[in-house]
Parts: C-alpha cells; structure tokens; sequence
C-alpha cells in the first residue's frame, strides 16, 4: 500500500492567484502530500515559493504587506510598460536565487515563446528568471530573453498545466482555476483591457484541458478584478472555501487508488 504520487497545477489569474495561497493552507490542514508542482503565472510564482519551503501563513502576510511600488517598475513602453527588474529581484531574493535543482520538490513553470507561439516548460536554471517569464503578461511586462527564446505569459498558451505535471511523474491531479470567467467584468484602466482580453482568450483554451484533472479546485473569484492585489484576504478565503469543499471527494479518490477493487 502506498499513496498515490500527487501533483498540483496551479492556474494563472493575476491577483486572483492569490487565492492559491488558500488552498495550500487547506492541503496543509489535512496534511495532502503533494509531490509535484507546475504552474502557469501567478500559479508560477506561488507554486515556487511553497516548493521553495515558504509557509502558506508567510505568503500571506507578505502579499498583504507588498506595496505596489515594490514590484511595479514602469518603463517607456517598447516592449512593455513594466520592465519587470523589481520583481525578479524580489523573487531572487525570495527564493535565495536558488535553482530548481536546489528545490524542496519538483516545481515547472510554464511560458509562452511568443515569437515560435508555444509552450515553454522550465524546468533547470534559475527559479526566479522562470517566474520572472511565466507571469509576463504581454503589453504589461517586458518579454523575457532566455537562451534562444522570448518568452512572456505562460496562461497565453496553457493556464492551468495539467499535463506538465502529470508529465512530471504525478498519479492524481489536483488543478486549481483562479479564473472562471464572469458575464460582466467593469474595465477601467489599460491594465483591465490586458488582463479581461486574456481572459476571454484563455476561456475556451481552457474548458477542455480541465478534463484532465482528479481534483478540480475553482474558487469563486470571478468577482474580483485581476489587477486588485489588494483583497488578499478575500482571495485566501475563498480558496479556502473552494479547497474545503472538495476534501471528501479527494479522500474518496485517495483511497480507490490505494484500495483498488474495494
């Protein structure tokens, strides 16, 4: 008897990542091994972090004392507005500018070569210059140069990387969706314009993908606009809420697997 190999896809959705940080808390709560973590932008960034060794409660208190001005770094417009220098310093020194290898378990970031149009998983080098590509929305931040490619958003090619991670060794997947799509979203700033117009484009990407999933975790924060870094509390509760729910059903699947032909 042993448990299934267990990985984690942890979606994009900007602010409304944040509610990642919930749902670790309630894997944590009921001591869910995960062996295996991929994900896609803000999924990217908080999936480092916990394969770094940073608590859930850490995270929390952190985004809830970052100040924009900590990580926004506005720059004339070439490429993008930010030049993004300010958050990978962050994440170096997050992260101690560890690379994978030097990780407490697996972890993949996905991004997008904008120039060849397809997905790039990243997997050796530095954790905090992957991040820093994965969660390059285009127009927002500056494109990433790594090697040979130019790389931006991993959510424009694969929002929640199911397939990374089974590809990664994982038995079950637990997949988180930070960003069910709302029939009215207000927009009000270019930030708004980039990030909706995202998210109409990953919607129908998306709706296939998640079949693939044992465990689908959607929070619902739909409500919540993609640029309010703000409502971190918020977010974290209805993680929570979303990851609770799905407990009983993650417990059954738990023990099929273990128990076969019980």
């Amino acid at each position: 008897m042993s448990l299934p190999k267990i990985g984690l896809a942890l979606g994009a959705g900007a602010a409304r990542g944040l509610a990642h940080l919930g749902v670790l808390r309630v894997l944590e709560k009921y001591k869910i091994p995960i062996d295996f973590i991929a994900g896609s932008s803000m999924g990217a960034l908080i999936g480092c972090l916990y394969a770094c060794g940073l608590d859930p409660d850490f995270m929390i208190k952190f985004a809830n004392q970052l100040q924009a001005k900590s990580w926004v770094d506005l720059c004339m417009p070439r490429s993008g507005l930010i030049s993004g220098k300010k958050v990978e310093a962050m994440l170096k020194t997050l992260t101690r500018d560890r690379e994978f290898e030097d990780l407490r378990l697996p972890f993949a970031a996905v991004a997008t070569d904008i120039e060849r149009g397809e997905p790039v998983v990243l997997r050796s080098g530095k954790v905090a210059a992957a991040v820093r590509a994965s969660i390059s929305i285009p127009v927002i931040f500056k494109p990433v140069r790594l090697e040979d490619r130019l790389l931006v958003d991993g959510a424009v090619v694969d929002r929640v990387p199911i397939s990374v991670v089974k590809e990664m060794g994982a038995d079950l997947v637990i997949a988180v969706d930070v960003n069910k799509f709302v029939t009215f979203q207000p927009v009000k700033n270019i930030f708004d314009v980039m990030f909706q117009t995202l998210d109409i484009m990953e919607k129908k990407i998306l709706s296939t993908n998640l079949l693939d999933a044992d465990v689908l975790i959607r929070p619902k924060v739909g409500h919540i606009g993609l640029a309010h870094f703000y409502r971190v509390d918020e977010l974290v509760e209805q993680g929570e809420l979303a990851a609770e729910a799905v407990m009983s059903n993650l417990g059954h699947i738990l023990r099929r697997q273990m128990f076969p032909g019980n």
